[in-house]
Order: structure tokens, then C-alpha cells, then sequence
């Protein structure tokens, strides 16, 4: 029996694997291998693919993942931080764009309602593109990532209003504000119910689930929390998308939001890429190559005009311009919803078949050149400052700035030069402690909920989650740390977490505590600094007191347990160990030995003698070096003083004299 649709997903990442491996050979962008993927095995390339509605379907279920990250990712309260950049920087960004397109569409002879309509599309930015190139950056959390996070949110709650008001620009009968009203209040109404759900049912739900400590079942309550949001949020009119935001923002005030975000990253790659292979598959390619010097001027033109509008739009935010630049250079694109609002467009009459082709090659074109602009915005902003600004306007552009009340330019994480761990059991916590007694900054990873409470309960700067999702390590700032300490039981995930801390980061100290001398090997070739094996450790550890009880001077004891270290533990793994070290770490064991005596009443012959009566010296040749007596120390001994009863005598001889004055003080 063939499943439906298996076909197309197999056509789909198949194709997709080949293309975008030759991408990353030439050193292009993943996206772009998705969009060409759309293209040859669309209807207008190979035609490949038939079920192209089930695939837009699983593009849409990539845009509800992609909106409900977004969503954990910033939470209620910076959203609530930046309400003033969502407002006015989207209404301004929005706004502006809507006018600009209005006034050139109408100048090219295009009608008011089509240039007000062509407005609307322009408008709107690709979240998925964006936020993707973003994250990847590791720009979430910088200024122009704050932006531009900002105005697409603004973006994606303004397209409900547009898809109400598309109709009546169509001539469409209908009482606008009436369904404004309505829309209004179903909102209201959603964000209500949200609110009491991320008040008191969510975090109660989730801590009941965490607590069974089953991954399968966590998985499945936060996927079941984002489609069902959703579901509920187009249930009353509203988009899926913005269920899902909203879906993101109550999990994002829950502790265990960064491993909930690890959870659906999979999913979310995914089904994500159906939506660019969708994309690509609507354009017709004969008509973009028919037309194709036409589309790249009115590109060029599409490009022009946002970067001006969102640079202007982050200028009067009172950023500076460099921020403002870069911000440009990430939302130039036209978006993915602009796509859904024109096959509305299209079904209204609002735009001609081959004004829609058009649009559509055009976005498939910002689309495609949003990786390398975006890539390369910091360089491009960095070259129109220096080359273009004259040093007059540079210097007052750095003075406003300076006088700027609001957040710096730069992104500067809380976390810098820091000590990472991994694993809050017994040697993490005890790590942490001694990294707290030194002032050393420190962030600690744990999964299990129980320790994670506690530790939390202890005041230590814990983050839930699970250290082999590249996201929590870098939420902890990864690739700024000095030193990560993996202090976990299960030598699979260990060597998963470092195999994708390498890939975050090349300069950190990586220290790994593992159970057995047989994982070193594996566990150094991925990339471990240092790896300390507990069943040779503790060895160690016990011989070092055996040594020091054979009276070893001690920095021949530390001397030889470095020695062993240093050699990864082989000394020990070798069965022919003790000819195994060269002959300056041979240790000299001294025929001597110091032992103590307790001296109790009834059992010790010794008891009311003085010390050269008890016989010690002349009979056994036993050295008394210190008596205790009443939690006091006498170390002045004379031969006229007496063993009193409870007195611990600290003698020191040869280990044979030693254990005859054992065998006589014994036996009766």
C-alpha cells in the first residue's frame, strides 16, 4: 500500500540533500538550495511533484513551529520591554513602506486599490528567513536582532487586518469596521484565555510532566500546546501563526522553555523547509527568464525601498546608523505571509496573472539575496558609513548616539569568560560551589528536575534543559566560555555535547569526568581537553593515602600522581605497570612507619607506667613522638611522664617492632 504524499516528501528532501550539499561546497546558503528544490521539482520545473496543496500544508505546520520558537524566545516580559519598538518602529516600518510602494505604483499607472494592495505585500518581511539567519548569527538577542524581532511581530499582527480589508479594496460589499470590531474582540477574548492558561494551568501541567522525567512525553505536551493554540487562535478568525507566537509566549515564562525550544527545533527544520520548497514551486520559470532583466530592476527597486524605510524607521527609534543599516539589510525581503495575502489578492482581483508572477519572482529574488546581504550587513554598513558620511556627519551620528538613552550597539551577553556546567550532581554542584568561593562566573546545565529545583533552592545560576541541543548551550553563551566542565553519567550524551560544543566553539577548556578509563580514547578524538576517569581517579586517590602512610614525602606523591595523569592513566591500565615508569619515579618506601595507640583501662599493660617503664623504647626500640591527653596535644616528652588512661600515643618505629607492641599490648 502506498502512503499518500510519501512520494512528494521523499522527491522533496532527497532533491533537497543533493542541491543543498552542493551549495555548501560553493559556500551558498541553505535557503537558497530549499527555493531552487521548489523550482526544479515543481509544476513549472520537472513537475516532480504532484500533492503540491499537502505540501504548502506541511510549509504552513513549519510556519507554526518557526512562530511558537519565536514565541518562547521572547518572553511576556521583554516583550513587554520593547512594546514601544513594536508600536511605533512596526506602525512606522509598515506605514512608510505602504506609502512609498503606493506613490511608485501609481506612478507606473497601476489603480489606487492595487497600489494600497501592492503596499500591503511589500510591507511585510520573511519571519522564517529572518529569524533563521538570526539565530544562526547569534544575533537574537543584539540590538538589530531585537529590531528587526520587533517590527515582524508588528508585521505578523497587522496581516489580519489587511486580509479583512483586502476584499473591500476589491469593491467587495462589507462593513469594515463591523468586522474589525468582531476581530477585535475574538482577540481580546484569545489573549484572555492565554493568560489564565500561562497563569495557572501551564506551569502546573508542565512541572507534572517534567517530574515523570520522560522526553517522549514532554516532546509530546509542547507540541500538543503549540498546534492546539494555533488551532484555537484560526478556530475564531485569526491566523495560525500568531496562535502559535502566542502559544511561545506562555511557555517562555515557564522554566523550561530552553529545553522546549530544543524539543521542537527538529520539527521545525523540517517542516520549514517544505515552506521554501513551496515558495519555490509557485514561479513560473518560463515567464522569470522571459522577463528577467524586467524582475531583477524592480528587485533592486523592492530592495531599495525598505532598506531606506527600515533605516529611517530604526533612526527615528534613536539607534544608531550602523543599526540601522544592518536592520535594513535583514528585512529588505518580501515575506512569507505576503504570499497567502496575495493569492487572496489574486482571487479578489487585485492583481493580474502576470503582476503575480511577478510578485512572485520578485520575493523568490529578495528572498534569495537575503543570505548574502544579511551575512555581510555589518561589512556593507561598515563600508556606506566610512565611504559615504562625510567625518562631520559620522562624528554627530556618534555624538546622538552617545547621548541615546536605550540599549548599546553591540549585543553583550551576560555571560563572558565563564565556567560552563554540565551535569548538577554531586561534582557539578561541588564545582559550582568552589567557582562561587572563587568569584568565578559560572552557569550550570542540568536536566534532571528534582537536582534543578535544588539547586535553584541554593541560589546557583542553573538553566533546565539538555546540554546536547546546540540551543541551551548556546543560550549559556558557549562560545564565550573559558571553561566547560561535562560532569555526567551517560558517555553517549557526553560525547554528543562535545561534538557540538566544538562546533560552537574552538577556544574553550573542555574538562569531561567519565566512569571509565576504555571512553578516554573516544572522548579526547571529539575534542575533550582533559578527561578524568572516576575508577582510576578514586585509585589514585586511595594509593595516595596508602603512600602517605608509608611516610612518602609528599611531593613525590603528587609527583608520581601527575605522572600517572599525564600519561592518560596508562601506568595503571598496563599490566606490567610497576616497570613501566621511568627510574626517576621510583619511590623510595621508608622502613618506618607512624601509628597510633589508643591506651585503654584493663586491656593495656602500659597503663600507670611512665614512658621509659612501659618497655617501649628498650624492649620494642618504639619512639613515643606525642601523647593526646583531654583533646590536647603534648609534645614534649620526658621519660619520667605517665601513660594515663584514654591517652593516644603516637609512636614511630619499624613496622615489624610496631605490630609486636600491637601483639603484646593485646594479648593477655
Amino acid at each position: 500500500m502506498e502512503l499518500p504524499l510519501l512520494k512528494e516528501v521523499v522527491i522533496i528532501l532527497g532533491l533537497s540533500v543533493l542541491i543543498i550539499l552542493l551549495f555548501q561546497r560553493i559556500r551558498l546558503h541553505s535557503i537558497l538550495g530549499f527555493l531552487i528544490t521548489g523550482m526544479v521539482a515543481g509544476p513549472n520545473g520537472l513537475s516532480l511533484i504532484g500533492a503540491s496543496h499537502e505540501v504548502e500544508i506541511l510549509s504552513e505546520v513549519g510556519i507554526i513551529f518557526l512562530l511558537f520558537i519565536i514565541g518562547i524566545e521572547f518572553s511576556l516580559k521583554s516583550l513587554s520591554r520593547i512594546k514601544q519598538t513594536v508600536l511605533l518602529g512596526g506602525l512606522v516600518q509598515v506605514g512608510g513602506t505602504i506609502l512609498l510602494t503606493i506613490v511608485v505604483s501609481h506612478l507606473l499607472g497601476l489603480p489606487v486599490a492595487q497600489s494600497v494592495f501592492m503596499g500591503f505585500l511589500i510591507s511585510l518581511s520573511s519571519t522564517a528567513i529572518v529569524l533563521k539567519m538570526l539565530a544562526a548569527k547569534g544575533q537574537m538577542s543584539s540590538p538589530q536582532g531585537r529590531i528587526s524581532l520587533a517590527i515582524l511581530i508588528f508585521q505578523d499582527i497587522i496581516v489580519v487586518p489587511m486580509i479583512l480589508v483586502t476584499p473591500l479594496l476589491a469593491g467587495k460589499d462589507g462593513n469594515l469596521w463591523m468586522s474589525l470590531l468582531l476581530m477585535s474582540g475574538k482577540f481580546a477574548l484569545v489573549v484572555g484565555l492565554l493568560w489564565l492558561l500561562a497563569r495557572y494551568v501551564v506551569p502546573v501541567l508542565l512541572k507534572r510532566v517534567v517530574m515523570t522525567r520522560s522526553r517522549e512525553l514532554f516532546i509530546l505536551t509542547i507540541v500538543v500546546m503549540c498546534l492546539a493554540t494555533a488551532w484555537l487562535t484560526s478556530s475564531v478568525g485569526l491566523s495560525l501563526a500568531l496562535g502559535a507566537f502566542f502559544a511561545g509566549l506562555i511557555i517562555s515564562e515557564s522554566e523550561y522553555s530552553h529545553q522546549a525550544t530544543a524539543s521542537i527545533m527538529p520539527f521545525r527544520e523540517i517542516f520549514i523547509s517544505f515552506f521554501f520548497v513551496s515558495v519555490g514551486m509557485l514561479l513560473d520559470l518560463n515567464f522569470f527568464l522571459q522577463n528577467f532583466l524586467m524582475l531583477m530592476g524592480f528587485t533592486l527597486g523592492v530592495i531599495f525601498l525598505k532598506q531606506m524605510v527600515v533605516t529611517l524607521t530604526v533612526l527615528l527609534l534613536r539607534y544608531p546608523l550602523r543599526t540601522a543599516l544592518i536592520a535594513g539589510f535583514t528585512l529588505f525581503q518580501v515575506g512569507e505571509f505576503a504570499f497567502l495575502l496575495s493569492t487572496i489578492g489574486l482571487r479578489n482581483g487585485l492583481m493580474s496573472p502576470e503582476v503575480y508572477q511577478s510578485f512572485l519572482a520578485i520575493s523568490i529574488l529578495t528572498m534569495m539575496l537575503t543570505p548574502f546581504l544579511g551575512d555581510n550587513a555589518d561589512r556593507i554598513a561598515d563600508f556606506i558609513i566610512q565611504a559615504m558620511l562625510p567625518s562631520r556627519v559620522r562624528r554627530r551620528l556618534i555624538s546622538l548616539r552617545n547621548r541615546r538613552k536605550g540599549e548599546p550597539e553591540t549585543d553583550r551577553p551576560a555571560l563572558s569568560d565563564h565556567l560552563i556546567i554540565i551535569g548538577f550532581g554531586i561534582n557539578g554542584a561541588n564545582v559550582a560551589r568552589t567557582a562561587s568561593r572563587a568569584e568565578i562566573p559560572y552557569v550550570a546545565i542540568e536536566l534532571d528536575p528534582e537536582v534543578f529545583r535544588k539547586g535553584q533552592q541554593e541560589g546557583h545560576p542553573l538553566v533546565f534543559g539538555d546540554a546536547a541541543d546546540d540551543v541551551i548551550l548556546r543560550h549559556v553563551n558557549a562560545h564565550m566560555a573559558r571553561v566547560v566542565v561535562i560532569a555526567i553519567s551517560d558517555p553517549e550524551a557526553t560525547k554528543k555535547i562535545i561534538s557540538i560544543l566544538r562546533n560552537i566553539t574552538e577556544t574553550a577548556h573542555v574538562i569531561v569526568r567519565t566512569r571509565h578509563v576504555s571512553e578516554m580514547d573516544g572522548i579526547l578524538k571529539l575534542g575533550a581537553d582533559e578527561v578524568i576517569p572516576e575508577e582510576f581517579e578514586t585509585s589514585i586517590q586511595i594509593f595516595t593515602r596508602v603512600l602517605n602512610h608509608y611516610l612518602v614525602p609528599f611531593d613525590k606523591i603528587q609527583s608520581f600522581s601527575s605522572h600517572i595523569r599525564a600519561r592518560n592513566y596508562e601506568l595503571l591500565a598496563a599490566s606490567g605497570f610497576p616497570h613501566q615508569h621511568p627510574p626517576e619515579m621510583q619511590l623510595s618506601i621508608p622502613d618506618m612507619v607512624i601509628a597510633t595507640l589508643p591506651v585503654q583501662r584493663g586491656v593495656n599493660k602500659i597503663v600507670g607506667k611512665t614512658i621509659v617503664g612501659s618497655g617501649l623504647k628498650t624492649q620494642f626500640n618504639i619512639t613515643v613522638l606525642a601523647i593526646r591527653r583531654n583533646n590536647r596535644y603534648i609534645t614534649e616528652i620526658k621519660p619520667q611522664m605517665t601513660i594515663e588512661t584514654d591517652d593516644m600515643l603516637y609512636l614511630f618505629g619499624n613496622p615489624r617492632q610496631i605490630a609486636e607492641v600491637n601483639k603484646y599490648l593485646v594479648l593477655e
